[in-house]
């Protein structure tokens, strides 16, 4: 690796780490004391409070480091370009693609960590945190059953199921009613159960009743003490998945999930919008990176800046990119936009600013 790459690389890896530590002790400070007031009246531990806020920390890096890249790259150029130092390396004959290499190599490996972050490390922390503040810092007892947020799901091909209650572990549920149509939606079947355990790799139906309804508009009923039911959902399932929050699933849950369950209509244009949103937000840091070189060279060729707006421009920059971002996401979930083209528009717009505004630039 030349000398060269190296100095530039480590000018830039310090200056993202002041950046990052800044904006990091900032969110945790706000943070911290919007919720420690309501921690300390439940006379929670110091040590589980510390716990809870370091369990936050992979999520709060994933949503600064974005805005951290952005402004290093601006502040880095500006300091190179007040030292003269772009000055001199343009006399060396190096070309511009040479000079912004360290910027995207470090922007692509801070893209991977987020990547992995959002696949498994922010997932894991928040089932972590979530469970030290029920139990540890709020000391509320462990709860035997759940309501789910959202509680009708697909089950087959002709059948819908709803669901009251679940227990925490998911193996029983509360209050099953299966509902059975024809190929012209019609109700043919209702089956009613008090409750379903899961047991052996299977689903059993306890004290039920089912109703069958004839084309003749007749109902004939007949009850059950035990019926097993073929499901391919398991108690995960039940627990987390359905109450319909993304942030506790990693990768390999959603993929899971959607191959078990029939996926339709807006629960799955909200899980797939998500998963695809979860992996292209990482890959932002490139598209900062770029930006940031642009409006740097832009905005006084290469002579830089001041500090006071390169922050700014950072700032108003993540502004737009997050409200852009916010708003794709939004129509992906309602079914507007592809949940593809709703996570990647945003990225692939900036991008667009960033290398149109690049190919302006008199270098």
């Amino acid at each position: 690796m030349p000398i060269l790459f190296r100095y530039i690389l480590r000018e830039y890896a310090k200056i993202f780490m002041m950046c990052f530590s800044g904006l990091m002790t900032i969110y945790l400070v706000i943070d911290f004391f919007e919720k420690v007031r309501r921690f300390l009246r439940y006379d929670a531990d110091w040590l589980d409070i510390l716990t809870y806020f370091l369990l936050k920390v992979p999520a709060i890096s994933f949503q600064i480091a974005p805005l951290a890249i952005l402004m290093a790259t601006l502040l880095t150029f500006g300091l190179l370009s007040r030292g003269h130092e772009i000055t001199a390396m343009r006399s060396c004959g190096i070309s511009l693609l040479w000079i912004t290499s360290p910027f995207v190599a470090f922007a692509s490996g801070i893209a991977l960590v987020l990547l992995l972050f959002s696949s498994t490390v922010i997932p894991l922390a928040a089932i972590k945190s979530e469970e030290i503040r029920i139990t540890r810092i709020e000391k509320k007892p462990p709860v035997e059953a759940v309501k789910l947020k959202q509680p009708w799901m697909r089950v087959g091909a002709d059948s819908l199921m709803h669901v009251t209650s679940v227990s925490v572990g998911g193996e029983l549920l509360g209050g099953v009613r299966l509902f059975q149509f024809d190929r012209n939606f019609q109700l043919t079947g209702l089956t009613e159960a008090d409750e379903a355990r899961y047991s052996d790799s299977s689903w059993i139906l306890h004290e039920g009743r089912h109703r069958q309804f004839s084309p003749d508009g007749t109902m004939s009923t007949t009850t059950f003490d035990q019926q097993p039911i073929a499901m391919a959902l398991i108690p995960d399932d039940f627990t987390t998945w359905l109450a319909g929050d993304t942030e506790f699933m990693t990768f390999h849950d959603i993929r899971a999930y959607s191959r078990r369950r029939y996926q339709q209509g807006a629960q799955a244009m909200r899980l797939t919008t998500d998963y695809y949103s979860r992996i292209a937000f990482p890959f932002v840091t490139v598209v900062m990176v770029l930006v940031g070189i642009a409006l740097s060279l832009r905005r006084s060729g290469t002579r830089g800046g001041s500090m006071a707006m390169g922050i700014g421009q950072a700032l108003a920059i993540g502004f737009c990119y997050w409200t852009t971002h916010s708003i794709a996401i939004a129509l992906g979930r309602g079914g507007v936009l592809t949940p593809l083209i709703a996570a990647w528009i945003a990225n692939t717009l900036f991008m667009s600013v960033g290398l149109y505004l690049m190919l302006k630039v008199r270098y």
